[in-house]
């Protein structure tokens, strides 16, 4: 009981984020997971399985409140599903050694892209013409599907940057869009993971606790989006998720380190963090105040 009630607090939180963000949903439980030992092809498949209720309730509710875009949501949710298939198909049929390696290794580049979006506030290129063409965005949501089903989550965090980057739909819409999206991509990846028998060995006690915490605070989190410090809570996300998949990656690299010298570099790191995200905060304020829409950056 402890340990549903343990991962409903993570899935609360993390569907806090992944619904005021537009990302962290399926990064911060496939992180978790991994580190409790979760084999990488049943830890995505568990990811997934708890996303289909809470995408689906979070998709709802972004509906609700107008966030949602129809003809963006069909132009990345279907080359999504069949990109997230196929990446459920992959990730099941490579080594043990491999995929842990390889998830970890991709959680920890979209924890940097977590953290650059929102410690820098920094778009990777400007908006384009004809961004919300299916020619521009059938690409970016293959991508999508595939990387967040290989590495238990990036969806989000390849969506949203990227949706902010070709279009120009406020941050509401676009957060909104990516989560409704998400679900169909989440049934995707969960019919290939059956495919691929990978759910013969999910831990379903934590994959009960992160529904029963993301489905609760699902409706908030919509209703919060744009209105919560985004930068400051990107900047943590992205710096915890960086922190425990390198554990993982230096691990395998180099082996493992001595204690003091493993607790010297978390401590760095997360004091690195913490000033990332007070500078982050104090240019969310300042941008607000000059009315800024939040999540938008210069």
């Amino acid at each position: 009981m402890w340990l549903v009630a343990a991962f409903a607090l993570a899935g609360g939180l993390a569907q806090l984020v992944d619904g005021t963000l537009g990302m962290g949903f399926g990064v911060t439980s496939a992180t978790v997971l991994l580190a409790l030992g979760v084999a990488p092809a049943a830890a995505s498949a568990a990811t997934h399985a708890a996303k289909l209720p809470t995408t689906l309730i979070s998709g709802l509710a972004h509906w609700r409140e107008g966030n949602v875009d129809p003809r963006i949501l069909l132009r990345i949710a279907v080359p999504g599903a069949v990109g997230g298939f196929l990446g459920a198909v992959v990730l099941t049929n490579i080594s043990l050694e491999s995929a842990k390696s390889w998830m970890a290794g991709l959680l920890i580049f979209f924890g940097l892209v977590i953290l650059v979006r929102f410690g820098a506030g920094m778009r990777l290129v400007p908006a384009i013409p004809g961004g919300n063409s299916a020619k521009v965005l059938s690409p970016i949501g293959l991508l999508g599907g595939f990387v967040d089903a290989t590495g238990g989550g990036g969806w989000g965090p390849v969506l949203t940057p990227s949706l902010m980057t070709v279009t120009r739909h406020e941050p509401r819409r676009v957060v909104g869009t990516v989560n409704a999206a998400e679900f169909v991509v989440a049934v995707s990846v969960s019919l290939g993971f059956v495919f691929g028998t990978a759910h013969q060995d999910i831990p379903w006690l934590p994959v009960l606790g992160l529904v029963a915490g993301g489905v609760v605070v699902a409706p908030f989190a919509a209703k919060l989006a744009g209105r919560l410090p985004h930068a400051p809570m990107g900047v943590m996300v992205g710096g915890l998720v960086i922190l425990v998949n390198a554990v993982t990656v230096v691990a395998a690299v180099v082996g493992d380190l001595p204690g003091w010298l493993d607790a010297t570099l978390i401590v760095v790191w997360i004091s690195l963090v913490a000033e990332v995200a007070r500078r982050a905060w104090d240019r969310e304020k300042a941008e607000r105040r000059a009315g800024v829409p939040a999540d938008v950056p210069a």
